[in-house]
């Protein structure tokens, strides 16, 4: 059936609840909203995540599992079945898709 696509529209948070700012290098819109790309790099704020006493907050999301049919510019589409890597000095969780609105479907 495929997975939604993830647009500028959608809701990223990290695990511990900091949310993501979604632009895109794809300049195209689909739907009336830019879909994500598998190269973008997603600034994270608001993450709370410690280590003992010091913060030890997500910054990033980086992205890899695009969609294996649906390009956009040869780069692959990002879907709800994505994987989002959070980190700040290193790997801390995977990110969660809060909303994405079902405008397309891609495998």
């Amino acid at each position: 059936m495929g997975s939604t696509i993830l647009t500028i529209a959608s809701q990223i948070q990290c695990p511990h609840g900091g949310q993501a700012t979604l632009t895109t290098a794809n300049a195209k819109a689909k739907a009336g909203t830019a879909m994500l790309l598998e190269t973008d790099v997603h600034v994270v704020a608001g993450c709370s995540f410690m280590v003992g006493n010091v913060p030890s907050p997500c910054l990033k999301i980086q992205w890899s599992a695009g969609a294996v049919k649906v390009k956009a510019g040869g780069t692959a589409v990002l879907t709800t079945s994505s994987v989002g890597t959070c980190s700040g000095a290193s790997p801390q969780g995977v990110a969660s898709v809060a909303s994405a609105p079902a405008q397309a479907k891609a495998t």
